[in-house]
């Protein structure tokens, strides 16, 4: 049992240091693919602006694999699933734009399952092919179930880790945007200048802002523009945002007022948040103390006591 176990955790070892390596290499240029994701929209609105907003003409793919998973999807019925809205906006907030972006995601829940079912018999029938066919049957089904749920675990992540990063770099960006419309400029123009600002520093934030300011120059309604902002995000800061610009939009009240107002309710929050992590240390160091600390602790106290206590009783 034990051998079986040391196995076990040395295959789950050597899955994740492949995987790390994979995610390594696969990593792309954040700013490249920024530039990329804003020229890509802008060049999609402007098709449909000049095809008078009735659908322009869609680009032939390029690549046979995307052809190939639309095959499977097909047969297998799941078109459905591709023009599911629920499905875009999670894909948007992991960052996730492309074309086939929901492709891609619906055929690796089809796909992963059974390549890591696969695997998983190769690695069962060779690695271990000492065990009982009852664990080489359970370590062939957990490789099937991780593929089932690995897409979905992905996307998760990849939303949690880009919320993260648009919500630590937007109290700072709505303060520029304050700054630039107190000086004379519009929506627009703060929007612009904040992208330039904070492209280095909060590359996913600037991508964000330059698609809805390609989409406030290129769609006929601005608040489809802000709308798609707040859905792409999905954090209340920027949906507290929205609202109060369409706000300003319908009634005319005053944007710079509005922001300031927002701004202070951003400082205010970031420091709670501040405030609420800095009061749940002591109890997040509590086990840490326990395991760690104190045994050496009582083993600098009590040691010389007993090794004296030992010595007398030779």
């Amino acid at each position: 049992m034990l051998d079986t176990l040391i196995m076990a955790v040395a295959a789950m070892a050597a899955f994740a240091s492949v995987l790390a390596l994979s995610l390594t290499l696969l990593a792309r240029d954040r700013r490249a693919s920024r530039l990329r994701a804003v020229t890509a929209r802008r060049q999609e609105l402007s098709a449909l602006q000049r095809a008078g907003l009735q659908g322009g003409r869609r680009r032939p793919e390029r690549r046979r694999r995307v052809a190939l998973m639309q095959a499977v999807v097909e047969r297998l019925k799941l078109q459905d699933m591709l023009t599911a809205r629920d499905l875009r906006i999670k894909l948007a907030q992991a960052g996730w734009r492309g074309q086939s972006a929901p492709l891609t995601y619906i055929f690796s829940r089809v796909a992963l399952p059974v390549v890591l079912l696969a695997f998983g018999l190769v690695y069962a029938s060779t690695v271990f092919a000492e065990l009982p066919l009852s664990s080489r049957a359970l370590i062939t089904l957990g490789a099937m179930v991780a593929g089932a749920y690995l897409p979905a675990i992905l996307l998760s992540n990849a939303i949690q880790k880009r919320q993260f990063a648009l919500g630590r770099a937007f109290p700072d960006a709505l303060d520029l945007m304050v700054i630039c419309v107190d000086a004379g400029l519009s929506v627009e123009g703060a929007l612009a200048r904040v992208i330039d600002e904070v492209g280095e520093s909060a590359p996913e934030l600037a991508e964000e802002l330059g698609l809805t300011a390609a989409e406030l120059a290129f769609l006929g309604d601005r608040r489809h523009a802000w709308q798609n902002l707040s859905d792409r995000t999905g954090l209340p800061q920027v949906k507290s945002l929205v609202t109060t610009l369409l706000q300003s939009d319908k009634y005319g009240t005053p944007v710079g007022q509005a922001l300031k107002v927002l701004a202070n309710e951003s400082r205010e929050t970031r420091m709670a948040e501040a405030e609420k992590k800095a009061a749940s240390l002591p109890a997040k160091l509590t086990v840490p103390m326990i395991v760690f600390f104190l045994p050496v602790l009582f083993m600098v106290i009590a040691g010389p006591a007993a090794i004296q206590v030992s010595g007398m009783m030779k």
